[in-house]
């Protein structure tokens, strides 16, 4: 009788330790899983995104690029070197030039017109402390684009400045792009809130950063 129960907590014990290490190998199993697929901070992929839906995303990029190509954006990021102004977005009166940092050149420099903050009155320079065209070897040209090109050109690491898709939503909030909802007074705002557009961008790369056709 006492080998028998001696047997039987042995193999008590036993089946404790396999279950143990059953428990054990699933968590490791897990994290394993999760560090393969490089997962950030967001719930996204650096390979790709979950909860893919493509209609959904291409409906929420053809609202933001509605904005993008509004005059508040687009003017920043135009297909030359010379920036655009106005609801028009004609040719900016000073002819400044990008420069290679995209703050001007010479006498011409961003900062020079264009102060930490707005200045009052009609149609005077907008401000904000980092004031500027994106830099000549990374131009990231918003105007012509059709929605397929800019949404392509967006996504893509080697032309949107190496960021990721995490990089890009925290992007919507960067001082310079909320300047476009601060843009002085006898402009026109982009075509929805800030918080309207924050909700379609982030739509639109979670549902998978879909180009339209």
């Amino acid at each position: 009788m006492k080998r028998q129960s001696e047997n039987k907590t042995f193999h008590l014990q036993r089946l404790k330790t396999i279950g143990l290490l059953v428990i054990i190998c699933s968590a490791i199993g897990i994290f394993s899983s999760a560090f393969e697929n490089k997962m950030d901070f967001t719930g996204i992929k650096n390979t790709g995104t979950i909860n893919k839906d493509s209609i959904e995303s291409v409906q929420a990029f053809m609202q933001v690029y509605k904005v993008l190509m509004s005059p508040r954006c687009m003017n920043c990021h135009p297909a030359g070197d010379v920036p655009l102004q106005g609801d028009d977005s004609h040719i900016h009166s000073m002819l400044p030039k990008r420069g290679k940092d995209g703050r001007g050149v010479y006498a011409l420099k961003c900062a020079n017109c264009h102060q930490p903050e707005n200045l009052p009155g009609l149609h005077k320079p907008p401000g904000n402390p980092n004031w500027h065209l994106p830099p000549a070897d990374m131009k990231m040209v918003f105007q012509g684009k059709s929605p397929a090109q800019l949404a392509k050109q967006i996504i893509d690491p080697a032309q949107n400045g190496n960021k990721s898709k995490a990089k890009l939503l925290e992007h919507a909030y960067d001082a310079l792009v909320l300047a476009g909802w601060n843009m002085g007074q006898g402009r026109t705002a982009p075509p929805m809130s800030h918080e309207e557009f924050v909700k379609v961008w982030t739509t639109w790369i979670k549902k998978g950063a879909y180009a339209p056709k």
